[in-house]
């Protein structure tokens, strides 16, 4: 038994015991690495350069391409090392800020997601009030409000987890410091803290998913009503991506989290882990540019 104050590093799980098989995930995470570097990199700066793409909805969609940079760069190359060197450990200071990072990082993705929804909403919805709602000064403040509501959300989540006394060892059934797990090491009597800001932030992402789901609703209210069947295709051109995103990032998290523990296992944690914190930032710059003609060549100019 040990308490926080005496411990000076974790033990992340490790994907591999063989050497093979390490070396294996290392390769594996570098090809998934640099290509959610260069796809979302490329996104950065087709947005950036091309004056065609200064609208709403790329504005945002640069926004989640640096949060995705951002949630990548948090836990893959820390894995990578480990992978690579054969060990386990992270230092005390380094879990801190790894979890702190994810924190932010995701829950101001969540809430771009939500804004990105709006967006879509009022273009479609309400096309005539669209450059009156969604000015620069109000997407500026939505994205501010996005990122700063993110870190208001690490700082609260970080100061109460890391401030309960661990007396489950060091060891943590997750490859990046995750709050679940973390929670884990906790002494039996000191986690219902955190576990309340914890059921908050699940109350905080139901409510993000369902303002989602009914703003779709609306949103296919007026694709179907629409007589124009190019108007109906351009429409949900730029509105599955959006929804395919969101499915793919909030799917992942809920049943990670939410699952029953009768189904719960390290090999399911795992797989769960990479598919909400690996794949999207990976795949998200694909499923945008693929039904989007504009961004595509925006990005191919370059």
């Amino acid at each position: 038994m040990c308490n926080s104050s005496s411990i000076t590093e974790f033990l992340l799980m490790a994907f591999a015991d063989t050497r093979e098989m390490q070396l294996l995930h290392f390769w594996l995470f570098l090809g998934i690495y640099l290509a959610a570097l260069l796809a979302n990199g490329l996104i950065i700066t087709a947005v950036a350069c091309d004056h065609h793409l200064h609208t709403p909805m790329y504005f945002f969609l640069l926004n989640l391409s640096l949060l995705d940079l951002g949630c990548i760069s948090t836990t893959v190359p820390k894995a990578m090392v480990n992978s690579l060197w054969g060990t386990r450990a992270i230092s005390y200071a380094g879990c801190t800020a790894q979890f702190f990072l994810l924190v932010f990082l995701f829950s101001a993705e969540l809430s771009i997601l939500t804004v990105m929804a709006y967006d879509r909403y009022v273009a479609i919805c309400k096309p005539l009030h669209y450059r009156t709602l969604l000015g620069s000064t109000a997407c500026a403040n939505m994205a501010a409000a996005a990122w700063g509501s993110g870190f208001l959300h690490a700082v609260l989540h970080t100061a109460n987890t890391f401030s309960i006394p661990l007396c489950q060892g060091n060891a943590l059934g997750q490859f990046f410091c995750e709050i679940p797990h973390m929670l884990k090491l906790s002494c039996s009597d000191s986690y219902k803290r955190e576990s309340g800001v914890v059921v908050v932030s699940a109350f905080l992402l139901m409510g993000c998913f369902v303002f989602i789901a009914l703003t779709y609703v609306q949103i296919f209210k007026a694709v179907l009503r629409m007589p124009s069947q190019q108007g109906r295709h351009k429409a949900f051109s730029t509105c599955l991506p959006h929804l395919a995103v969101v499915s793919l990032f909030i799917s992942t998290i809920m049943f990670a989290h939410l699952k029953p523990p009768s189904i719960s296992s390290p090999s399911l944690d795992l797989v769960l882990a990479v598919l909400y914190s690996v794949v999207p930032p990976a795949m998200n710059p694909l499923i945008y540019s693929m039904r989007n003609q504009e961004l595509k060549d925006a990005v191919w100019k370059l």
